[in-house]
């Protein structure tokens, strides 16, 4: 992992296949991704797009899957057109989630620029985070 790291974890009072469910399914990850569509098979290799709006400005983000071992971990980068950077390697980001038995999940992004970018990553994986426990719990 390269650049600051940005670091959001939480312990989850639900099973691990129900946060696994929630990470994976469509329908879930529209409400976690602030609204976003996102579309992947989560096959290694695969695709995988964010399509949406942020203060009224229509964006596609994208990136790859890296790794996938369903209940423990879930890899694949991230690139925004909205940070105006050009859409090189370099200004990707990785994203790894890691969901012990216990059921505590663990959201890393990394190659953030400065310690700034990081703490802003971090609040907003926070809510996520947040978002997944609360839905977890939720689940009958």
């Amino acid at each position: 992992m390269t650049g600051y790291l940005a670091v959001a974890e939480i312990d989850i009072d639900a099973p691990a296949a129900r946060v696994w469910n929630i990470l994976t399914s469509p329908d879930q990850l529209k409400q976690l991704w602030f609204g976003a569509e996102v579309e992947t098979d989560w096959t290694v290799g695969s695709p995988i797009t964010w399509t949406g709006e942020y203060e009224g400005k229509s964006y596609q983000d994208k990136g790859e899957i890296l790794a996938v071992e369903p209940e423990r971990l879930l890899k694949f980068t991230h690139f925004s057109p909205l940070t105006g950077q050009p859409d090189v390697p370099a200004n990707y980001h990785t994203l790894t989630y890691t969901l012990t038995p216990n059921t505590h999940l663990k959201l890393t992004q990394d190659n953030n620029a400065s310690e700034d970018e990081a703490k802003h990553s971090q609040a907003m994986w926070k809510q996520l985070v947040t978002k997944v426990k609360a839905a977890a719990e939720s689940s009958d």
